[in-house]
C-alpha cells in the first residue's frame, strides 16, 4: 500500500448501518477535513486529469462536485456539474438510468460540453456504476469526448467496474482505492 492509499483511507470513517441496516457506509468527510489529505486527493485526481488530457471535469452530484471543483482549479481546466434533473435553470440534456428499484436522472447545462472538450468524471465512489455509465453516455450525447473517470474509492464487490468498462469503450478508469 503506497503512503497517499494509507493517508486516504487512514481518514475514511465506516459508519454501520447507514442509510439503511446491513450497508456499511463509507464516510469521507473527515478526509475532507484533514488539509494535508485532501490536498493529497486533490493532487492525486489533478495528476489524473493531466494524464488523460482532459480539458474539462465533470462532477457528479454531490459529492463529486466537492472533489471535481478543486481538481479542476488545480488542473486548470473548467468544472462542469452533472446534477439531478430539475436542479439546473436553462436548457439541459437529460440522461435516464436504471437502479436498483426505479429509475433517476441527471442532467448538465446543454451549452457546458462541446465537440473538442475532453471530459473525465469524478466521484467520490465508484458502486454499481449506473451514475457514472449515466454521465459518460450524457457527455457523448453533448457531443464531447470521455477521457476517463477517476474515483477516490472503488467498492469492488458491486461490480461497477465490470459495467462501466464497456461503456468507456477504453478510456480509463482509475481508482485511488478499491475495498
Amino acid at each position: 500500500m503506497t503512503d497517499i492509499e494509507e493517508l486516504l483511507l487512514s481518514r475514511i470513517r465506516d459508519v454501520a448501518d447507514y442509510p439503511e441496516p446491513g450497508v456499511m457506509f463509507k464516510d469521507i468527510t473527515p478526509l475532507l477535513a484533514d488539509p494535508a489529505a485532501f490536498t493529497a486527493l486533490t493532487d492525486a485526481l489533478a495528476e489524473i486529469a493531466g494524464s488523460t488530457g482532459a480539458t474539462k471535469i465533470v462532477g457528479l452530484e454531490a459529492r463529486g462536485f466537492i472533489l471535481g471543483a478543486p481538481v479542476a482549479v488545480r488542473a486548470g481546466v473548467g468544472f462542469i456539474p452533472v446534477r439531478k434533473a430539475g436542479k439546473l435553470p436553462g436548457a439541459t440534456l437529460s440522461q435516464v438510468y436504471d437502479l436498483e428499484y426505479g429509475s433517476a436522472e441527471i442532467e448538465v447545462h446543454a451549452e457546458d460540453l462541446a465537440a473538442g472538450d475532453r471530459v473525465l468524471v469524478i466521484d467520490d465512489v465508484l458502486a454499481t456504476g449506473g451514475t457514472a455509465e449515466a454521465s459518460v453516455q450524457l457527455i457523448r450525447r453533448a457531443g464531447a469526448e470521455v477521457a476517463g473517470l477517476a474515483v477516490l474509492m472503488e467498492l469492488g464487490f458491486l461490480g461497477g467496474r465490470a459495467r462501466l468498462e464497456p461503456t468507456l469503450a477504453g478510456a480509463p478508469l482509475e481508482s485511488l482505492l478499491t475495498v
